[in-house]
């Protein structure tokens, strides 16, 4: 098998996954819990929480874990912006979001918020002026995406706030740093608040991450008691996504620099097909390569690979092969848009998969040519 959708989700390493059995395993308490067993429970949730406040360099009490990055997006969002009505109903985002962020704002709608879209430039980042202008007196909150997950466009996010509060102090800064946390280095003291989630950094699905400044005011999506998060804590995948973090950020800058030859490699070969569009601009990080076929369909594309036991996937695994809107963004062009495949790379990626791989793209692409599986 060859698998080049890690921006998708990533295996769970070995480490990470011997992690979670042996809490599994060994520690049976509610970490809620008032006996031994529960105190020992927490106490184990409390050294992880303090071993990502080292890596992340931020406080414990700015670590909210939720089921990943979708809900961390909602409670940032949501919870920031009911707790402070009295400071607008004014909402800005990028058009390079992922698209729960888009279902948020079209959440927040009903609720008498109206939503801004600030343009970005033709290498895909935020249009400065723009943003300027779209942050007003009323403005409670701008979320910009740290890293985009179709192209990899990788945002300034502190030159993002440092406009942000000159045009409005009040107003906050949410970052969803899913596609960049542990591929690229990040700042978290950069915003006010960020999405982190377990399974894109070869940890496992069901928990992430919120990071919120202790400066930061917001109100509970899910009720049950007086914390911020109601639920019994998940001590398994807590731990998990500790270990996950703290190698993925250790390992970040030797990981970047094999994904990057490996970038390179794929970019040189693709070039070469006079009627595929590379779809990356200066701004683009190496770990996500995306192209538009032009001429073919995409699924059709990525369901002949599979026969080949290739994966690669369209756009974001959660857009469902939708229209790119961020393509749509930076080239306006719909057919490019409608046409995209997106390639993930990894540091477990080897240049014997990558050859393999850009060997059996040659085939199938050249053979829905003649077979005239071309987009309508």
């Amino acid at each position: 098998m060859i698998y080049l959708d890690y921006s998708a989700t990533t295996p769970v390493s070995k480490e990470v996954l011997d992690s979670y059995i042996k809490v599994t395993r060994d520690y049976i308490g509610n970490p809620n819990s008032l006996h031994s067993l529960g105190m020992k429970s927490n106490e184990l949730m409390k050294s992880a929480t303090k071993q990502i406040s080292e890596v992340l360099d931020i406080k414990t009490e700015e670590i909210v874990y939720t089921s990943g990055a979708t809900e961390a997006n909602n409670l940032a969002i949501i919870g920031y912006c009911l707790k402070n009505t009295r400071l607008g109903k004014n909402i800005v985002v990028s058009k390079l979001e992922h698209p729960s962020i888009y279902g948020i704002c079209d959440y927040l709608k009903t609720q008498g918020f109206t939503v801004s879209y600030v343009e970005n430039t033709k290498e895909g980042l935020i249009d400065f002026e723009d943003l300027s202008k779209k942050v007003t007196a009323e403005t409670i909150l701008v979320s910009i995406v740290g890293v985009n997950s179709e192209l990899g466009i990788r945002q300034p996010l502190k030159t993002l706030r440092q406009i942000i509060k000159k045009q409005n102090e009040n107003t906050v800064l949410h970052s969803d740093l899913t596609q960049a946390i542990g591929k690229v280095n990040v700042n978290l003291h950069d915003v006010d608040l960020a999405s982190i989630s377990g399974h894109k950094i070869y940890g496992p699905k069901g928990i992430g991450m919120l990071y919120k400044s202790e400066k930061i005011q917001i109100q509970p999506i899910i009720h049950g008691t007086e914390e911020l998060r109601s639920g019994t804590p998940c001590l398994p995948l807590i731990i998990a996504f500790s270990k996950a973090l703290r190698l993925a950020i250790t390992n970040e800058t030797k990981n970047e620099s094999v994904v990057k030859l490996l970038n390179d490699k794929l970019t040189a070969t693709i070039a070469k097909y006079p009627k595929i569009m590379i779809n990356k601009t200066n701004y683009s990080i190496p770990h996500i390569f995306n192209l538009s076929l032009m001429n073919i369909k995409p699924e059709t594309f990525i369901h002949a690979l599979e026969k080949r036991d290739i994966y690669v996937g369209s756009n974001t695994a959660c857009a469902k092969g939708e229209i790119s809107s961020t393509i749509m963004a930076i080239y306006g062009d719909e057919k490019r848009a409608n046409t995209s495949l997106r390639i993930s790379l990894s540091h477990l990626t080897s240049f014997d998969d990558l050859n393999k791989f850009l060997y059996s793209f040659d085939i199938v692409y050249n053979k829905l040519l003649e077979l005239g599986w071309e987009n309508e």
